[in-house]
C-alpha cells in the first residue's frame, strides 16, 4: 500500500497507509495546515469494553479506543471508498469520502465483520459505541471559532463541521513547551446514529471559507447559516414585547417606529394564554383578544408589516407547563425524567411513601422540583432514604391536580425534569414524538406571517447536550415556512451554527450596573463570536421609568453606551418593552431617538472601521449627534458631576469648542447654571439658541429633554459651572 491522496479544488489531504494524516495543504499557495505536535490516526472506534473473547481476556474491561492502523482506498464516481482497519478490533469500517469542489465529506457506510470476529456470541456486531470520522491536529492560529469548530487567520481556515444534527464535532486545546495546538474531531455515536452521517472537512483560503461552508449547507440540505449571516436583517435590532395584541398593536407600532426598529419580536404570551411563569406552555390556547384565532393574528401581523416592521416569534420549544394539559390531570409519558426508578412494592391511593428499588441518593431537593412521575400521577416528596429499604418520604399525592391512583410493584417512573427557571414548567423528552407535536403548534402560529424566530429555554434538554440542544431547535426550524430570515437562541451547540445566526442575548441589567454589565458580558463575548463569523445580541434590555427610582431609570446615555458598543461589532440589541413605563417616562422621545439614530447607522452601514475601533474602547463613552446638515457626528464624551442629581451632564469637544449635553432625568425645571462665559443652548446641536434669561452671573435654562450647550469657556470652567448648577 501507499499513501492515499484525497483532494478537491482547494486542498489536498494525504493519509499514510497507517491512517495517520501526512499532510493537509492548500493548493493555491502550498501552505501546510497540519501540526506535527502529535501524530493521531484520522479514524478510530470506541467500545464500552472489549467483546471479542481473546481481546477481552488479554486487555482490561473498560471503555476502550481502538485507533485505526491501516487504510486502503478505491475511487468511486463521487470520490473514494476507504476501508479502515483498527488495532485489536476484529472488523473494518467502510468510509465514503465525497468530493466536492470546496469540501470533503466523510461518511461511515458500514462495517465488515468476519464470521470469526465474535464466534459464539448472540449480539449485533460490531459493538461500537462511537466512531471517529475525522481527527486533525492543527497548529494554534490567531483565531479559533469554538462554536463552528474552525481554526483560521488572515490567510487560511481549516474546520471539521457537522453535516447532520447527529454528528458531534468538537476540539481540544493542547499546550507544549514549544507552543499550542488543537485537535479537531468529528464523531458519531451509537445511541444517536452511527452510519450515513457526514462530517465535513473544509481547508480553504480565508476568503473562500464561508463560500465552502455555504456549498456544504446547500448540498446537504442544511439551514443556510452563511446566507443568513450575510443578510442585513441579522444586524437589525429588535423591539420585544410580551403583551402585544390586536387591541394595542397600534401603540406598539408607534413606539417601534419612534425607535427606528425594523424587527418586532413577539413573545408567545402575546398570542397564547399563560399564567404563573410558563405553567400553561405547550397548550398554545389563543388569548381572548383573538376570538377568530389565527385569522386575527394574521391581520395583526399584516398591520405590523405594513408599517415596515418584520415580525418574529419568541417561543420556549422545550418547556411544558406544569398546569398544561400535558401535565394535568394526567402527566404525559413523554415528559423527560432525570432519574428513573422502579416501584419495589404496591402503592395504594393513600400512601405517603413511595418505595423504590434504586437508591435515590443525590436526587433533586430544590423547592418546586421535588416531583415524581408514575403512571400519569405526579407526586411531590419532602425527602428520601439512602439506606435500604429505599423510599421517597413525605409524599403528597396528586400533585398539580393529577389523578391519584394505585401503582403496582414493578411500575417504572422517575424524577420529573422540572425547569430550574421558576419551577413552573418541565422539559419534554426529545427522544419522543412530543417534540414534533409541540413543533407543529409553533409552526402553525409562525405561518401566520412571522419571519424570524427566537428559541428560548434551549438549554432545557437531556444529555448529550451537544446533540439534544440543536435537535430541539432544528426540529422546530424544519417546520417553519417560509424559512426564517434568521433565528437566535438561548443556548448554542455546534450544529446550531447552521440555523442560529446569532445567539445568547444577555438579560436583564438594571440601570445601576448596565454599563458595567455591557463591558463584562456582551462586549467580552463579541470578539469571540466574531471568530465564529457570527454576531451576538447585546440585549435584552429592560426599561424602567424614573419615578420612584434612585437610579433614574432608563436614560439616553445608557442606551447610547450599549447600542454603540454593539455597533462596534456589527451587533444588534433588543429592548424589552413596557407600555406603561414608556407612557410614564418623560424622556421617552430622547431615548427612542438614540435607538433610531443607531439603527439608521446600522441599516445604512455608516460606521467606518476606524469608528468601530474607536467604539471598542470600553472605557470611553461616545455620543452620536446630528448636525445642521442632517449628517451624523460620532464624538467621545464624558459624564461630569451635576450640582443637582436630577440633571445628567456629559461634555465633549466639537469644532474646537467645549460642549455639554444635559437633561432632566424625571421631569422639567429651570436650571441655574453659573457660567458667565459666552455660551449658547439649543434643542439640537446646530439649532436655534434658546432664551437663557437675563441673570448676568448665570444661565437660566428651561430643562427637560436633552439640550446642547456650546461655550468659549474652558473645560474646567464648564465642569465647575455644572458642579454648582441647581434647579430653581
Amino acid at each position: 500500500m501507499s499513501a492515499i491522496i484525497l483532494e478537491n479544488d482547494l486542498c489536498r489531504l494525504i493519509l499514510g497507509e497507517d491512517a495517520v494524516p501526512v499532510s493537509l495543504r492548500l493548493k493555491d499557495n502550498g501552505e501546510e495546515l497540519l501540526s506535527d505536535a502529535e501524530l493521531c490516526p484520522f479514524f478510530s472506534v470506541t467500545q464500552e469494553r472489549p467483546f471479542n473473547n481473546e481481546v477481552k481476556l488479554a486487555h482490561p474491561n473498560k471503555r476502550t479506543v481502538f485507533p485505526a492502523n491501516r487504510v486502503r482506498a478505491e475511487e468511486t464516481p463521487s470520490g473514494w471508498m476507504l476501508t479502515v482497519g483498527f488495532e485489536l478490533a476484529p472488523y473494518e469500517a467502510l468510509v465514503e469520502v465525497i468530493r466536492a469542489p470546496r469540501y470533503l465529506a466523510f461518511v461511515l457506510r458500514d462495517f465488515i465483520v468476519p464470521p470469526e470476529g465474535y464466534p459464539g456470541l448472540r449480539m449485533t456486531t460490531p459493538p461500537v459505541s462511537s466512531f471517529r470520522l475525522a481527527e486533525l491536529v492543527l497548529p494554534q492560529r490567531r483565531f479559533f471559532g469554538e462554536w463552528l469548530n474552525v481554526s483560521h487567520d488572515e490567510n487560511c481556515a481549516a474546520a471539521l463541521i457537522a453535516g447532520d444534527v447527529r454528528l458531534i464535532a468538537d476540539s481540544e486545546k493542547h499546550r507544549t513547551r514549544t507552543g499550542e495546538y488543537r485537535i479537531l474531531t468529528a464523531d458519531t455515536e451509537r445511541d444517536i446514529g452511527l452510519k450515513d452521517i457526514p462530517a465535513v472537512l473544509i481547508a480553504a483560503p480565508a476568503g473562500e471559507f464561508l463560500d465552502a461552508v455555504d456549498d456544504a449547507e446547500r448540498d446537504l440540505g442544511l439551514p443556510r447559516g452563511v446566507e443568513s449571516r450575510r443578510s442585513d436583517a441579522v444586524n437589525a435590532s429588535a423591539y420585544w414585547t410580551a403583551a402585544c395584541t390586536p387591541e394595542n398593536v397600534d401603540e406598539h407600532i408607534r413606539y417601534a417606529k419612534m425607535g427606528g426598529f425594523r424587527m418586532m419580536l413577539l413573545y408567545y404570551t402575546c398570542l397564547f394564554r399563560e399564567q404563573g411563569g410558563y405553567a400553561l406552555n405547550g397548550n398554545y390556547d389563543w388569548r381572548d383578544e383573538y376570538p377568530n384565532g389565527k385569522a386575527d393574528l394574521i391581520a395583526m401581523l399584516d398591520k405590523i408589516k405594513a408599517a415596515g416592521i418584520t415580525p418574529g416569534l419568541h417561543v420556549l420549544q422545550t418547556h411544558i407547563g406544569l398546569d398544561s394539559r400535558y401535565c394535568t390531570p394526567e402527566a404525559d409519558a413523554r415528559l423527560h425524567l432525570t432519574r428513573r426508578f422502579t416501584l419495589s412494592a404496591d402503592v395504594d391511593e393513600d400512601a405517603d411513601e413511595i418505595p423504590v428499588d434504586q437508591n435515590p441518593a443525590d436526587c433533586v431537593m430544590a423547592d418546586g422540583c421535588r416531583i415524581l412521575s408514575f403512571g400519569g400521577e405526579l407526586i411531590s416528596y419532602a425527602g428520601y432514604t439512602t439506606e435500604p429499604p429505599y423510599r421517597f418520604t413525605g409524599c403528597e399525592r396528586g400533585h398539580r391536580n393529577t389523578r391519584i391512583k394505585a401503582h403496582p410493584r414493578g411500575e417504572r417512573g422517575g424524577i420529573l425534569d422540572v425547569s430550574e427557571y421558576g419551577a413552573s414548567s418541565c422539559y419534554l423528552d426529545q427522544e419522543t414524538t412530543l417534540g414534533d407535536e409541540i413543533a407543529d403548534k409553533i409552526a402553525d402560529a409562525y405561518s401566520a406571517g412571522f419571519r424570524f424566530c427566537y428559541f428560548d429555554g434551549s438549554e432545557g434538554t437531556g444529555a448529550p447536550y451537544a446533540y439534544q440542544v440543536p435537535l430541539a431547535q432544528y426540529r422546530v426550524w424544519k417546520k417553519l415556512v417560509p424559512a426564517p430570515l434568521y433565528t437566535e437562541g438561548a443556548a448554542k451547540a455546534h450544529f446550531s451554527w447552521h440555523h442560529l445566526s446569532g445567539g445568547n442575548a444577555f438579560d436583564i441589567f438594571p440601570p445601576t450596573v448596565f454599563k458595567d454589565m455591557i463591558r463584562k458580558y456582551p462586549a467580552e463575548e463579541a470578539p469571540r463570536m466574531r471568530q465564529d463569523f457570527t454576531r451576538l445580541n447585546f440585549g435584552w434590555w429592560g426599561f424602567w421609568a424614573p419615578e420612584g427610582r434612585e437610579d433614574g431609570g432608563t436614560q439616553a446615555d445608557l442606551v447610547e453606551y450599549g447600542t454603540s458598543r454593539a455597533a462596534a461589532w456589527d451587533c444588534p440589541v433588543t429592548i424589552q418593552t413596557n407600555l406603561s413605563a414608556f407612557r410614564a417616562h418623560p424622556r421617552i422621545r430622547d431615548i427612542m431617538e438614540v435607538f433610531r439614530r443607531w439603527e439608521d447607522v446600522r441599516a445604512r452601514h455608516l460606521l467606518t472601521e476606524e469608528q468601530k475601533d474607536m467604539l471598542k474602547d470600553l472605557g470611553q463613552e461616545h455620543v452620536l449627534l446630528m448636525n445642521g446638515r442632517g449628517d451624523y457626528e460620532l464624538l467621545p464624551y464624558s459624564e461630569i458631576p451635576s450640582g443637582d442629581g436630577r440633571i445628567r451632564v456629559f461634555t465633549f469637544v466639537r469644532g474646537g469648542q467645549n460642549w455639554a449635553v444635559f437633561w432632566h432625568l424625571s421631569g422639567e425645571g429651570v436650571l441655574r447654571l453659573p457660567l458667565s462665559a459666552p455660551a449658547a443652548v439649543s434643542k439640537e446641536p446646530d439649532g436655534e439658541p434658546m432664551d437663557t434669561g437675563c441673570d448676568p452671573d448665570a444661565l437660566l435654562i428651561p430643562v427637560g429633554n436633552r439640550l446642547w450647550l456650546r461655550t468659549d469657556a474652558s473645560a474646567d470652567t464648564l465642569r465647575d459651572a455644572f458642579a454648582r448648577a441647581s434647579l430653581v
